[in-house]
């Protein structure tokens, strides 16, 4: 039951998992009565196809041949590297930090070359030039549906040289020998065959659940991927019990054989492995920013350099001056996650851009992922053509379309689904958000991260360009209450937001931050904290100012080392909180003195 035949895909109606047929066979997905059962729109079907299987599953043999060759296929990297910077970090480290050429590759590290957080043009560039190099005849396709994708600080298969078993890259090119050959002979002597490489290689470093996305990459109609992604969708979507992520090579075999029987049901969610893959990252909640915290997907911190990623969380938010518990930084956490979009607003000096970025580390789950994270800022002339795309002029005096920091996100976040990525504007109000955004302020609903939601850009690249906002793309914005220059925000933007207000937090647990690493004596920062909660009760009751007018902890809280706190608040106050004061109080100098010496005295 391995491997059919082709046979009459739209007449029978089903997906078929051994696919051999030609070019012309390749419709046979996207016009199957299933899809549009599934999903409805026909003509949306259409533009989602699994043309890639094929030319993946001639490079996966083409590979093959170089299992004894491995210094030949060495070299085509480093030809290769010479062309696509993106190939940069397939570069050895000797045990004294050295660079080097790598001496030795597996099959799989060569297919995640292309099959990890780079831009779909640069995918389809460098696989056209290891199908050149190889000799493959199939062309390197443009759409990757439904192929999962390794993280960029993971996407090696094997350690350096150093670190390795003597016969570590051996194991990995025995598994991708055995795998081939079972697709291609279900004999049990096979099966046996392959569950002992898969075993054998599964367990080395760097590897793990990698390895069923390398054999779905190298055979996708016969192999099954676990990412965490289709882990998830054959749990909740598919009812499919066990712990996946730790299956050895007999149950992986045994979960496969149970899928093709489903998949002859025409009544069953998915018929094939390329279909399972495709509809877990469509399926809202596979996604592993689905838990709470947005962790970084467990089969994929581990780095190149085996050096883990380090976790962040709420709680070091604390520690590194948030004056907030943690449990309110938490449940900021789950309602942006819910919602996707999230504005932080409040009175200035309130620590909304600072709170920002720490909530986005919180949520990727770590800090050294720097480019997860985007930052922007509005302003008046702010527009659609800066934010979206427009036409710029490019090096040879000619204009050229050229994409936004939104759209960049959107592709960055399109790349790499398994890892949340965020995109920070700062005073989101001071521009108008709403024009700003043009026709995706309908896509950012947390409803409508979907393909299935996809529209025409403004100034599309081509006719039938459409673009969908994904579901691990986060926004997340600050805006100034004070500002009176704003004026109210479109009802229709605010809906797609979840707001929390924040404001100055001169507490107890400022007090104890501010005498831990600064060393005041808790008495006198007790004084500041009453003159100043009186300051800010001034100003909450002037009925020209209100609430959002009142001066945040930022003010007040040292940010690096001083000499003597009472002379560095005497300066504050003197060349910031007074002009601030002159500002709210312009027409009554005389109680903005008042109320700053209050301050002092």
């Amino acid at each position: 039951m391995w491997k059919v035949s082709p046979k009459d895909w739209k007449s029978e109606g089903l997906i078929r998992f051994a696919f051999q047929g030609q070019p012309q066979d390749l419709d046979r997905f996207r016009n199957d009565p299933a899809w549009a059962a599934r999903f409805g729109d026909s003509e949306l079907a259409m533009k989602y196809d699994f043309a890639w299987t094929t030319f993946y599953e001639e490079l996966a043999t083409k590979l093959l041949t170089f299992k004894n060759n491995r210094s030949a296929l060495l070299a085509i990297l480093g030809e290769l590297q010479q062309k696509h910077t993106v190939l940069d970090y397939l570069i050895e480290k000797a045990s004294d930090g050295a660079s080097k050429p790598l001496t030795d590759i597996c099959p799989f590290t060569v297919l995640a070359t292309f099959n990890r957080g780079i831009t779909s043009l640069k995918r389809t560039a460098l696989a056209a030039d290891w199908g050149k190099a190889l000799g493959v005849s199939r062309p390197a396709p443009v759409s990757f549906d439904g192929i999962p994708l390794v993280n960029n600080m993971n996407s090696w298969f094997f350690q350096f040289s150093d670190d390795q078993g003597p016969d570590d890259i051996d194991k990995l090119w025995k598994v991708f020998e055995a795998s081939l050959d079972l697709s291609g002979t279900p004999e049990e002597h096979e099966r046996a065959k392959f569950v002992d490489a898969y075993d054998a290689a599964r367990i080395l470093p760097q590897v793990k659940t990698k390895l069923s996305m390398g054999l779905f990459w190298s055979r996708p109609w016969n192999f099954l991927p676990l990412d965490g992604q289709s882990r998830r969708y054959l749990k909740s979507e598919l009812m499919l019990d066990g712990n996946l992520r730790a299956a050895d090579g007999a149950q992986y075999l045994a979960t496969i054989d149970l899928l093709l029987t489903k998949f002859d049901d025409t009544e069953y969610a998915v018929h094939s492995f390329p279909e399972l893959s495709w509809a877990a990252f469509l399926t809202p909640g596979t996604s592993p920013a689905g838990s709470p915290s947005g962790a970084v997907d467990e089969d994929n911190v581990e780095q190149t350099s085996a050096v883990p990623l380090t976790a962040y969380n709420v709680e070091d938010i604390v520690a590194e001056g948030c004056f907030l518990p943690p449990e309110t930084l938490q449940e900021m956490l789950d309602r942006w996650h819910n919602k996707k979009n999230l504005i932080l607003q409040g009175p200035p000096g309130t620590g909304k851009t600072w709170l920002a970025r720490r909530l986005a580390q919180a949520l990727i789950g770590t800090k050294d992922l720097r480019s997860a994270i985007r930052a922007v800022q509005f302003h008046p002339n702010a527009s659609y053509e800066d934010f979206i795309r427009g036409w710029r002029p490019g090096p040879d005096g000619q204009l050229a379309l050229v994409d936004g920091p939104f759209l960049e996100m959107v592709e960055h976040a399109n790349a790499a689904p398994e890892l949340p990525h965020v995109l920070l504007i700062e005073e989101i109000n001071r521009g108008n958000p709403v024009q700003i955004f043009g026709e995706l302020l309908t896509l950012i609903e947390a409803g409508k991260r979907s393909p299935r939601e996809a529209l025409h850009l403004a100034y599309p690249r081509a006719s039938d360009e459409t673009v969908h906002v994904p579901s691990n793309l986060y926004i997340i914005g600050t805006m100034n209450l004070a500002d009176r220059s704003l004026a109210i925000m479109d009802l229709a933007f605010r809906r797609r937001f979840g707001f929390i207000s924040l404001e100055p937090a001169v507490n107890d647990i400022w007090i104890d931050w501010v005498h831990a690493n600064f060393n005041v004596p808790k008495a006198e920062l007790k004084n500041i904290q009453l003159r100043f909660a009186t300051l800010n009760q001034t100003i909450a009751d002037d009925p020209n100012l209100g609430s959002q007018f009142m001066l945040g902890h930022s003010f007040i809280t040292p940010t690096a080392e001083i000499d003597s706190f009472r002379d560095w608040f005497e300066a504050v106050v003197a060349t910031e909180i007074s002009p601030t004061l002159d500002e709210y109080w312009f027409d009554n100098t005389d109680k903005a003195r008042s109320v700053c010496q209050e301050l002092l005295s």
